[in-house]
Parts: C-alpha cells; sequence; structure tokens
C-alpha cells in the first residue's frame, strides 16, 4: 500500500477518536477519491504515492473551486468550511512553487529547447515546452498558473 495512503488512513482515524470533524471530513472524501481511483478501469489497482498526490491536488482544486463558488453565492459558512478542508488536504501535498520559481523552470526548458533546435520557441510551440515544463514541476504547482508563466515567456 502506497505510504501516504496508510498515512492518510492513520490520520482519519486520529481524527475520528479527538472528534475533529472537518479534519475526519476532509480525509474521508479524500480517501475515497483514492479508493475509487484505484478501482477504475478494466481491474483494480494500487496507486503508488505520486498517483495519490494527484488524486489530492484533484480534490483540492474541488475543494478551492467550492470555497469561490459558496463565497460568490453569499454562503459564507459552506465557503469557510471548504476552506477547512483544503487546509487538511494541503498539508499532505507538497510545497507549492511561486511564481518566480516557475518562471525559472520555464526559462531552462525554453533555453534547453531553443539550443536542440537552432531557434527560440514560440507560441506555436506551446504544447512541447507544456509538456518539458510539466514534467520538471511534478504536481508543486497549478496547471494554469503553469500555462499562464509559458504563455508569457513564448509570447514576449
Amino acid at each position: 500500500m502506497a505510504e501516504l495512503k496508510t498515512r492518510l488512513q492513520s490520520d482519519l482515524t486520529a481524527a475520528m477518536k479527538a472528534r475533529e470533524t472537518v479534519t475526519a471530513g476532509a480525509l474521508r472524501m479524500a480517501l475515497t477519491a483514492v479508493t475509487n481511483e484505484e478501482v477504475s478501469g478494466e481491474q483494480a489497482r494500487e496507486l503508488s504515492d505520486d498517483e495519490v498526490v494527484k488524486v489530492l491536488m484533484r480534490e483540492a482544486k474541488k475543494r478551492k473551486e467550492a470555497a469561490e463558488a459558496f463565497a460568490g453565492a453569499g454562503r459564507a459558512e459552506k465557503a469557510e468550511l471548504e476552506r477547512a478542508e483544503l487546509a487538511v488536504l494541503e498539508t499532505y501535498l507538497p510545497k507549492q512553487l511561486d511564481d518566480a520559481e516557475i518562471a525559472s523552470i520555464v526559462d531552462n526548458v525554453v533555453a534547453a529547447l531553443a539550443e536542440q533546435s537552432g531557434e527560440a520557441p514560440g507560441p506555436k510551440q506551446m504544447g512541447q515546452v507544456m509538456k518539458a515544463v510539466n514534467a520538471e514541476v511534478a504536481g508543486r504547482a497549478e496547471g494554469g498558473r503553469v500555462a499562464a508563466a509559458v504563455k508569457a515567456k513564448l509570447t514576449s
């Protein structure tokens, strides 16, 4: 079993014993998402830690979007609950890169691709650049932030 999944399960047990309802609820939803991912597809399989992190990132993104939607609809209590669950999930995710670190990675990838092809990549090569940058970022930044940094670099 993935080490992260085991940690989630033991933390869920501890949260339930301590009667921490928000933490327990967030961990239950996360473990349900992990289990659903394991049994989806042709055959049941065990997820690696990297795959569990991807599932947790997807769940964190859902919480962030739900909090924004609730806040926009004037439901402050529900928005606060979603933010609290997001905070619980973020403790299990790798440290997020800041904009300067993302820009640095994009600069390095663009320079490497320019060296390979002999010319600087333009907006038409965004997919190629994104693929290389995402391999380096590996879940430490949201795709939208990465795409914005790549687009800014390629259009400047």
